[in-house]
This record gives C-alpha cells, sequence and structure tokens, in this order.
C-alpha cells in the first residue's frame, strides 16, 4: 500500500471526536411509562477483533432516559471500554445510550472515519491500558483520551487503510466459519460413534459392531507414584490444563515445583475430568506424568479398541451425558470409574476402527492447517497494525 505520511497531520482526539462519559440510565420498566424505547449498550464486547454490534440487553424508557446522566449515541459511535477490561473497542450500528464503562467516540467524519479510529485505538491498547488508574477498578479518564494525539491520513487514504484491516478479518472469519463447520462435523462423527445403531457414514453397521461395556474395551489406570522425580517424571497435569472440548493439553505443571498429585498416565492416554463432567474436560495425553485425582486416565484395550478412536468416544455427548448423570454432589459433583464402567456401546472390528481413524486425522489436518492460516492472518494484521499506524 502507498502510503504519503508526511502529509498526514497530528491532531489531539478531543479536536476531531466528541468523547463522551458514560453514565447509568434508570432501571425504569418501560410498560409502565410511554415514550420510546432506546436500547442500552452491553458490556460484552469481543475481544477478538473490531465488530459492529447492536446492543440489545436492556431497554430503558425516554422518562428513564431524562432521569439518568446516560446520554444518546448515534450510529457509527465507537465504543472503547474504560474500565475492567480496558481496551475492547467496538462500533454501534444503531442509536444507543450510554452505560459506565465506556468512552464513546463521535467522529468528525470531515476529519477522521470511525473504522479508521477503531484500529488506531486497537493499535494503541497497551498505550491506553498502561494510562489507566485507580484502585477498586483502573479506569483511563475522558481527559487523557482527549488530549491523546493522533496522525490523520487523508480521508480516502484512511478509508483504504480500513478496507485492508476489514479484508484480513474478513479472511480470519471465514477461516473460523470453516473451523466451525469441520468440529461441527467431528462432533456429529463421534456422537455417531455411541448412537444406537452406531453410525459413520457407509463404515458402520450393527451387523460389523459388537455391544460391549466400556470396561471391556478400556481401562482405568490407578498406578500411583509419590517419588515421581526419581522415576523420571517431570510435568503434572491439573483440571485447569484440560480446556473443554479440545484434545490438547493446555499447558502443564512442574512437579518439582511442588504437587500433591500421585496419580500416574502415560503418552496416549485420555484424561477425562471427572469432576464437573458437563464441562466436557477431555485430552489426550502426549508426555508420561501424574495427574490431579480429580482426572481419570483411560487406556485403551489395543486388542479392541485403537488408542486413536478412544478420545472421539470419550467426547461424544452420550458419555459426557452418562457422566454427568452418575456423578454425585451438590457443590462439586463427580462421576466414578465403576459407573462409567457400566457404559454400553459397540464397536466395530480393527480394520473398520483404522479406516474411521484416518477420517479422524483428515479432519485434525485440517483444523490444524485453518489453526495455522488463523495465526498467521493475526501476526498479518498486528504487524500491519504497527508499521502503518504505530
Amino acid at each position: 500500500m502507498n502510503l504519503q505520511k508526511d502529509k498526514w497531520e497530528k491532531y489531539k482526539i478531543g479536536d476531531v471526536c466528541q468523547v463522551v462519559s458514560g453514565g447509568t440510565p434508570s432501571r425504569v420498566v418501560s410498560e409502565y411509562f410511554g415514550g420510546d424505547i432506546e436500547w442500552f449498550v452491553p458490556t460484552e464486547i469481543p475481544k477478538a477483533r473490531i465488530e459492529e454490534i447492536t446492543s440489545s440487553r436492556e431497554k430503558i424508557t425516554t422518562l428513564g432516559l431524562q432521569k439518568s446522566s446516560a446520554k444518546m449515541l448515534p450510529r457509527g459511535t465507537v465504543l472503547l471500554t474504560s474500565r475492567a477490561t480496558i481496551g475492547l473497542i467496538a462500533i454501534i450500528k444503531k442509536e444507543a445510550t450510554t452505560n459506565q464503562g465506556f468512552a464513546s467516540f463521535i467522529c468528525n467524519e470531515k476529519q477522521v472515519k470511525n473504522w479508521y479510529l477503531a484500529y488506531w485505538l486497537y493499535s494503541r491498547v497497551d498505550e491506553i491500558k498502561s494510562l489507566s488508574v485507580g484502585t477498586t477498578f483502573k479506569e483511563i479518564s475522558r481527559s487523557i483520551i482527549r488530549n491523546l494525539s493522533i496522525l490523520l491520513p487523508p480521508l480516502d487514504e484512511q478509508e483504504r487503510i480500513v478496507a485492508l484491516f476489514q479484508s484480513i478479518e474478513q479472511a480470519i472469519i471465514q477461516a473460523e466459519g470453516q473451523e466451525k463447520n469441520l468440529k461441527s462435523l467431528q462432533k456429529t462423527l463421534s456422537n455417531g460413534l455411541v448412537s444406537d445403531p452406531p453410525i459413520f457414514g457407509n463404515l458402520l453397521s450393527k451387523k460389523i459392531c459388537k455391544p460391549c461395556l466400556f470396561c471391556d474395551v478400556v481401562e482405568c489406570v490407578e498406578e500411583h507414584d509419590r517419588t515421581p522425580l526419581e522415576n523420571g517424571l517431570t510435568r503434572f497435569v491439573g483440571l485447569e490444563n484440560i480446556e473443554p472440548e479440545n484434545f490438547s493439553l493446555q499447558g502443564f505443571g512442574n512437579i518439582e515445583n511442588g504437587t500433591t498429585f500421585t496419580k500416574r498416565f502415560a503418552k496416549g492416554d485420555v484424561l477425562f475430568g471427572k469432576r464437573r463432567a458437563y464441562l466436557k474436560k477431555v485430552a489426550i495425553a502426549n508426555f508420561d506424568g501424574i495427574c490431579s485425582s480429580d482426572i481419570l486416565a483411560f487406556r485403551a484395550i489395543k486388542e479392541k479398541i485403537l488408542p486413536e478412536l478412544l478420545p472421539f468416544y470419550v467426547s461424544s455427548d452420550a458419555f459426557i451425558n452418562h457422566a454427568v448423570a452418575t456423578s454425585a454432589g451438590s457443590l462439586s459433583p463427580r462421576t466414578k470409574w465403576k459407573d462409567l464402567a457400566s457404559f454400553q456401546l459397540f464397536i466395530p472390528d480393527i480394520k473398520t476402527q483404522e479406516k474411521m481413524v484416518d477420517v479422524f486425522n483428515q479432519l485434525s489436518q485440517s483444523l490444524q492447517l485453518l489453526g495455522k492460516q488463523k495465526e498467521t492472518l493475526k501476526k498479518l494484521k498486528q504487524k500491519l497494525l504497527n508499521e502503518i499506524l504505530g
């Protein structure tokens, strides 16, 4: 992109935008009063990217608006969260009221385009956070925001810059859509494994499957090690390291730093969170280690079920529902191996299982490629933010 930065002019934000402070509308029930109903801007703004949002959290009346410190904001107003989660940015699609915790920018469109301002703020999130003050909660003051300096290109150049970033974000959205579809397909296939009759495209039918119990094809590892470092184990896994519906472990702890965990697991075991099973915490261990007692380590009996196929049975809705239904306890319900062992399923022969694993592997490879594509696009966006607006 050919940019003429020597023609960009420096302004203060307050010179090109009206910066509006937030206010809290009175909680007036609309049916008790006449007047037009306006929308109350929600506080949940997506972190992933700048988005247009239509507020839909709460309604207030004209009377409620008059009784409060809230102000009406026109369509296209840029929102910046200034409390708690400082630096989240959005643009409202239609007229809305202000809310506490927002800095709202009404742009002078003859000098600055709202989307350009949004991306400029996005590129300055760390700086904005560093300027926040407060004890109970941190907040960026409106006076500081108004005095921030911004370099403005000519309007046509602003539009070209915005189009560039929006094209990158659109590519990210498309990748996320493809990722969502593939995960949905993977979930459908997983659920089909434990349906009655079992379904997996044209590969499965009840005729080629044998009915069995979960304990017929899986063993629950109950080996403990109180001196793991002496035995070459260096890492441990807690429930916090297992992300819902993500087979990859999200980090680990170092045993040398101290832990009370003693249960062993081996590389390839399926780790299942038995506490609050509805969280659907299932992961494949990619190293030998020890884990929390709230994690069950499942090991496939290889002569009966392929280890690569086991996590898809465990993550199926039917298995999770069985785990939830057999859980006991009010605050932290837990299921037990003896109850999961009785889960009924149908298992095909090993050759059929190998074909099924091939399908899941292809899905996994496609998901990995999409993940890398998204990461590349996000890095490109950040690089361009730094180079163009930095």
